[in-house]
């Protein structure tokens, strides 16, 4: 018995250590930009395993070298309500977690039928703000367990805590995914427009926008009809939104 809170100790005592640590890496935040995103470093290892060779495009940009369009547009795409939440946006998050209690529901009775005695492991997707986002690309690996998602929660919940509403975006937009290997505003602008994230327009925001749940996808499909449909919401949207 004695060992046993002596290694539950410990345990807690190390889970304890980590938070700080992400706590303290937060906080420099507010001064000194993230070097890399542990989504960027996985990236970069995929892309390597993958090529051989590392096409990478990303450059750091201060806020107000970004157009206020792509602001706007990221927002209004990604988080409307990113001014008004403190991280993370409870009734969205009730949505997921209803939705993906269905899933897991269906997905347990399917494989009953089929006679897989495989438990279903709980998986929490949806529900995400700007600041849930970074938080995972950031610090986390891609999986989808309760477990991830409450370090999530925590780290949402510091990176609120100890930065700005705009340094927050500052931070997304600088480090957020556009491409393979292409990472940040001014990296995309250039990628795709030639031209710097100061001067994207309205239309060329909103199709940057509405690339980022899946980038990937959309640099291999440009004339996709999805991304020009949505692109013209999403202009319709920028001016209803609050910047920071």
């Amino acid at each position: 018995m004695k060992a046993l809170v002596r290694w539950c100790t410990l345990l807690a005592c190390a889970v304890l250590c980590l938070q700080v640590f992400f706590l303290l890496r937060i906080a420099s935040f507010s001064l000194i930009p993230p070097e890399s995103s542990s989504f960027e470093r996985s990236q970069i290892w995929q892309v390597l395993t993958r090529q051989g060779r590392l096409p990478w495009r990303q450059e750091w940009v201060d806020q107000n070298r970004m157009s206020s369009s792509l602001k706007r547009a990221v927002l209004a795409s990604e988080d409307s309500a990113f001014t008004q939440h403190h991280g993370i946006w409870w009734d969205s998050l009730e949505k997921a977690w209803g939705k993906n209690a269905k899933a897991k529901a269906q997905a347990e009775r399917r494989a009953q039928r089929l006679g897989d005695a495989k438990p279903v492991e709980a998986k929490i997707v949806g529900g995400s703000t700007i600041t849930q986002q970074l938080a995972k690309n950031l610090f986390l690996s891609g999986e989808r367990t309760l477990l991830r998602k409450a370090q999530e929660m925590v780290l949402t919940l510091g990176l609120e805590v100890f930065l700005s509403k705009s340094r927050i975006l500052e931070i997304y937009l600088n480090s957020v995914e556009w491409g393979e290997g292409v990472f940040g505003a001014e990296a995309a602008a250039q990628h795709y427009f030639r031209k710097p994230a100061s001067a994207l327009s309205a239309w060329e925001s909103a199709r940057l926008a509405v690339m980022l749940p899946r980038p990937r996808y959309f640099e291999q499909r440009p004339q996709s009809p999805y991304l020009a449909s949505r692109a013209e919401v999403i202009v319709g949207r920028m001016n209803d939104v609050a910047l920071p």
